[in-house]
């Protein structure tokens, strides 16, 4: 398969520098990354592949454009926002094909994704003038209390793969709002959504030096140099958990401030007075949509043993029904995964929990190539400690397990070190109370199988992560506390 003349016009539109300072430039190096297509394994463009130098090159410009940018009146900086949601509806349709060419899915979602995506930019142009603090008597009468917030200063934001708009706005718009300048490190495998982002925010004049990209295969020795440097006082990262830590241990010896999107392994509990059909409506959003390459994907399909068998059927009929393939094509229903390693740890865990017990329904195979796919799928019968119910899926995998009690579903739900979203079908308006207050996790879904909106805080709990993105709370993460006392008696 080769690329369009229409994808080529796309791919040829992409910069492919380092974004510093307000100009495109070359990787100090001369080396380069090759970005992929994972639909087709063929090449889409080669970008700059920055060194830890280049890294701390825009570290100082990020340094150089503070304090101007701090300045800037919230309404200029609003605006901006607000200029760079507006291009992006105009150019939509070239973004969403972007993100389905270098990440796989199919182009209805990834047109979702940039609708999503554009909310955080509209959503912190609104909340850059709403920032605020308190002014009041102290206690004893003798003086005033002044609490004002300020921008945290220089920020590194890392960003993860497989929603490469999403979750690029969702760190620099509260950023920038907040008025801090920042570095991006977009992931390796899907850099060219981020860089086109970059352009349409220095077409609408964002100043020089508040918003630098950064692309390179060094993600760890980049990090480490930048994260190391006294001038940076924010870190921002979406990914593994097992990466988290490594940069929270680095990030502890400048006491750096963080926020951290780690892992999940969402629960979706499904108890015997819920709606079927909505259910399975649930299930297919909170499961398959991005191949199930989501944190907040569904990993553990929890099911009140009266109904698993017709939920199980009724599930897999609609998965069997989704047609695996590149997402620009008409009718594909499910894209590929990143990468060919991605399908083999997927594989690997379905084939460990068959082993141990679960059965197929439908699916279970790599899908031949070209391309990183694998067939939607569904297991039941999965038995505990089964490494499937343990670990991250990060693909397009159910696994049914059943149970009996409200007391048994909210235990098993809750065994996990992760605690970042829940789903509960039931029409028990008592019964959903409960488990609102019962389950450890930082988000939920009510009989809905998607809880994502830039206007609510997104975040786990336990080991998924620490501070909130979007909603009121996501730009406090960018704004420090000050308390100034005033006397006057």
């Amino acid at each position: 398969m080769t690329v369009t003349r229409t994808e080529a016009e796309l791919l040829a539109s992409v910069p492919d520098g380092l974004f510093i300072g307000g100009r495109w430039v070359r990787a100090s190096a001369d080396r380069t990354l090759d970005v992929f297509d994972p639909a087709t394994g063929l090449l889409l463009k080669r970008v700059a592949d920055a060194t830890p130098d280049d890294g701390v090159s825009a570290l100082d410009a990020a340094v150089a454009a503070s304090a101007e940018w701090a300045a800037t009146a919230p309404r200029v900086r609003g605006e901006l926002l607000r200029s760079a949601f507006d291009l992006l509806q105009q150019r939509r349709d070239e973004v969403a094909l972007l993100i389905t060419l270098e990440m796989g899915k199919p182009l209805p979602e990834a047109a979702g994704e940039v609708a999503y995506g554009g909310e955080f930019l509209r959503w912190f142009a609104e909340e850059a003038v709403r920032v605020s603090g308190r002014y009041g008597t102290n206690p004893d009468g003798t003086g005033q209390m002044v609490v004002s917030r300020k921008p945290v200063g220089p920020c590194y934001l890392i960003t993860p793969w497989n929603f490469p708009l999403a979750m690029a706005t969702r760190k620099i718009a509260p950023a920038l709002a907040a008025g801090c300048t920042v570095v991006v490190k977009p992931a390796e495998l899907t850099p060219l959504t981020t860089l086109f982002l970059a352009g349409l925010l220095e077409e609408v004049g964002l100043p020089s030096g508040v918003l630098n990209i950064i692309t390179t295969t060094d993600a760890a020795g980049v990090s480490e140099r930048i994260i190391a440097d006294p001038r940076l006082r924010k870190l921002s990262f979406t990914g593994s958990t097992r990466v988290g830590r490594i940069l929270m241990k680095q990030a502890a010896d400048t006491v750096l401030r963080t926020s951290m999107e780690l892992g999940g392994n969402a629960p979706f509990v499904v108890f015997d007075d819920a709606d079927l059909d909505k259910a399975v409506d649930g299930a297919m959003l909170a499961k398959f949509r991005n191949a199930g390459q989501a944190c907040t994907a569904a990993n553990r399909f929890l099911v009140h043993s009266s109904v698993a068998a017709e939920f199980a059927r009724c599930l897999a009929v609609r998965v069997s029904e989704l047609r695996p393939g590149r997402g620009t094509e008409p009718g594909v229903g499910i894209g590929p995964l990143i990468t060919d390693g991605a399908v083999d740890a997927v594989d690997e865990l379905v084939q460990d929990a068959v082993s141990h017990g679960a059965a197929i329904v439908t699916g279970g195979r790599r899908v031949a190539g070209p391309g990183s796919f694998y067939e939607p799928t569904v297991l039941t019968g999965v038995p505990a400690g089964s490494r499937i119910l343990q670990h991250e899926i990060f693909g397009p995998v159910a696994t049914i397990v059943e149970f009996d009690t409200e007391t048994e579903a909210v235990r098993l739900a809750n065994d996990t070190e992760y605690g970042l979203v829940a789903y509960v079908h039931t029409e028990g308006l008592a019964r959903g109370q409960r488990m609102i207050a019962a389950l450890e996790t930082g988000m939920m879904g009510l009989n809905v199988g998607a809880v994502s909106d830039a206007a609510a805080p997104f975040g786990g709990v336990k080991q998924s992560g620490l501070g909130r993105e979007g909603g009121l709370e996501g730009i406090h993460e960018y704004l420090s506390t000050k308390y100034t006392l005033v006397q006057t008696g």
